[in-house]
């Protein structure tokens, strides 16, 4: 599909507005650079008019989707490198071009904690690509090493570790070279800049020195897989941390002594809680913190990094609090960061993702956190995995064969969006914002991803009224359709 002028209207449509309204409008691209139009400017500098409408029957044409947090799809683990660098670029290459059937236009790839050598060249092959007909692969986001024990949910405990050198151990696991610079994100020609997300625990040894450091150069810094009281992870925000890493998961429960991570919601800017380094040192991470209470702290098994599979205290503040209480404090330095949900319905319950909604809209991102057995197409049923075990599909829900033990998620980004719909009572354009305008802020990429203004990226998704995919555009050319005839 393409036209002599390279110029596309596409009319009889709705628009989501970055307010999370949608608006009867059209929008018109050039196909030939791939970019989102001023309408009205292009009519009177070039003097010419779209040679194809396309009318979309009053369907929403939306910025593309944006996952922020993936672990694999199609049968891709991103995580998994078995040496051949030729079959793991076609296996990142088989997943961008297949996932634009639910919406993605644009994902992060994300890799759990790994054993230490293998960080230099998955991380060298995660860095940006876009190719035809497929979602851009934005960089990494790497969950780990530097971890809470007691949180690592499916993460390897011998691989986890303490930043005792603060930035230099950073740089001695993803390697200095893949650390980007912030002058990196803005030469728009170069790929070498391929870290996105560092998911970190704010109370281990050195990270907290870190925060300030990887914010500068911009990189988001995303608290998880964390015990930190609100006073730690309070200050790790003041120091520049813009992400709460699948909030509700691998994580204190909501305390009203002490909110801890979640908390950071409903955080008021004019007060700050004391935050005093002897805290952090009480607990090192790399071990159980109440060992009266931990019974039987068990190897992770082949499950949901994100749930937590080891017994924890169920209490929320597991440090001594911070000396001296509340004091009042200058707004201008505290912003709640952004919050991922997974919104399947098992992960976190309907109320909670309510709950956190009504508490801050604005930084609410919904992800999909999906195993590599994402596969919209996979039929309910047993499955085989890998070592020779199996998995139970029942809708959304994986089970490892013979147990109850949940094996991560397999929910689509647009099935979320009709969920969080559903879930929190928010309009259909509200739930989009979530996917698109919110991560793209995040990932400080919204003058080019997740919005429809002019010079931005013509990633598009026609979705119908309920939500569900019908086509989808990639740099200005159609990479899907489900056969729906415009």
């Amino acid at each position: 599909m393409s036209t002599t002028n390279g110029l596309v209207c596409f009319t009889n449509c709705l628009l989501p507005q970055e307010d999370g309204t949608l608006l009867e409008k059209d929008l018109w691209i050039d196909q030939r650079r791939g970019v989102i139009l001023d309408a009205q400017k292009t009519f009177f500098l070039r003097k010419e008019r779209p040679d194809m409408v396309i009318d979309l029957g009053g369907n929403i044409l939306s910025p593309g989707l944006i996952d922020i947090q993936i672990n694999g799809a199609y049968g891709f683990d991103f995580s998994v490198f078995n040496g051949d660098e030729k079959v793991y670029n076609e296996g990142l290459a088989n997943v961008a071009k297949k996932i634009v059937e639910t919406g993605v236009t644009s994902l992060v790839p994300t890799i759990i904690t790994q054993e230490k050598s293998l960080y230099p060249t998955l991380l060298r092959l995660l860095r940006p690509l876009s190719a035809p007909a497929s979602a851009n692969l934005l960089g990494w986001h790497a969950e780990g090493p530097f971890i809470d024990m007691a949180k690592r949910g499916a993460h390897a405990p011998s691989f986890l570790l303490p930043a005792s050198k603060g930035l230099k151990s950073f740089e001695e696991v993803y390697g200095a070279e893949n650390l980007a610079e912030k002058e990196d994100w803005l030469m728009a020609s170069t790929n070498d800049a391929g870290v996105r997300i560092i998911t970190a625990a704010p109370e281990i040894s050195g990270v907290m020195d870190v925060v300030s450091e990887l914010d500068h150069r911009g990189v988001v810094f995303s608290i998880g897989h964390s015990v930190a009281t609100s006073a730690i992870a309070t200050t790790a925000v003041r120091n520049g941390a813009r992400l709460i890493t699948h909030l509700f998961n691998a994580m204190p429960q909501l305390h009203h002594r002490d909110p801890s991570i979640i908390g950071l919601l409903g955080a008021s800017p004019h007060l700050e809680t004391h935050f005093s380094p002897i805290t952090a040192q009480l607990y090192s991470g790399m071990q159980s913190p109440v060992s009266k209470q931990v019974t039987g702290v068990r190897s992770p098994i082949d499950g949901s990094e994100a749930f937590d599979q080891n017994d924890t205290p169920p209490q929320t503040p597991l440090f001594r609090g911070g000396q001296g209480g509340l004091t009042p404090t200058s707004a201008k330095d505290f912003t709640r960061p952004f919050y991922e949900l997974i919104v399947d319905g098992i992960h976190s319950h309907p109320n909670s993702v309510r709950l956190a909604y009504s508490a801050y809209p604005e930084g609410c991102i919904l992800i999909t956190d999906a195993m590599k057995i994402l596969d919209p197409h996979l039929q309910d049923g047993v499955h085989e995995w890998r070592d020779g075990k199996r998995f139970v599909k029942e809708g959304d829900k994986l089970y490892l064969e013979g147990t109850n033990t949940l094996a991560g998620s397999v929910v689509t980004l647009d099935k979320c969006v009709r969920n969080f719909t559903k879930f929190t009572g928010c309009t259909l354009g509200e739930a989009i914002k979530c996917a698109t305008v919110n991560p793209a802020k995040c990932l400080g990429i919204d003058n080019k991803k997740g919005t429809l203004r002019a010079g931005a990226d013509a990633d598009l998704v026609v979705l119908d009224k309920q939500g569900f995919v019908l086509r989808t555009w990639v740099k200005g050319q159609e990479a899907w359709t489900n056969g729906w005839n415009m």
